[in-house]
């Protein structure tokens, strides 16, 4: 969707999405964005009910709380040494995957499930 055609509220909600891919992927380096990223997915998703955009909403809280999964069976399993370097691995391979795959179909304009 070009963003001369979008109304001032649709472009400052696809701002505040890049905004929180943004976040997500800060939080490989400063975590404390993870849960700022999540906190905001959560604040403004009613604003984007409805929207092309509450597919990215939706793509991003799905990131957050199965990368949370990932990251309690590795604690749980640390004692094993071997899964939760395995685990680890596929689990950050598959975030950074979320988030630029996200990212990419936000750039274009494109729902995240179409």
């Amino acid at each position: 969707m070009a963003e001369e055609q979008m109304s001032a509220q649709e472009l400052a909600n696809k701002n505040l999405t890049q905004v929180i891919y943004g976040l997500y992927a800060a939080s490989l380096i400063v975590g404390v964005t993870y849960i700022v990223a999540i906190v905001v997915n959560y604040v403004k998703r009613d604003d984007v009910a409805g929207t092309w955009l509450e597919s990215h909403f939706t793509w991003q809280i799905r990131t957050f709380w199965y990368s949370l999964l990932y990251f309690v069976l590795c604690v749980v399993f640390v004692w094993t040494f071997v899964v939760p370097i395995v685990l680890g691995i596929f689990a950050g391979i598959w975030f950074i995957y979320r988030i630029v795959k996200g990212w990419l179909r936000l750039n274009e304009g494109k729902p995240m499930y179409s």
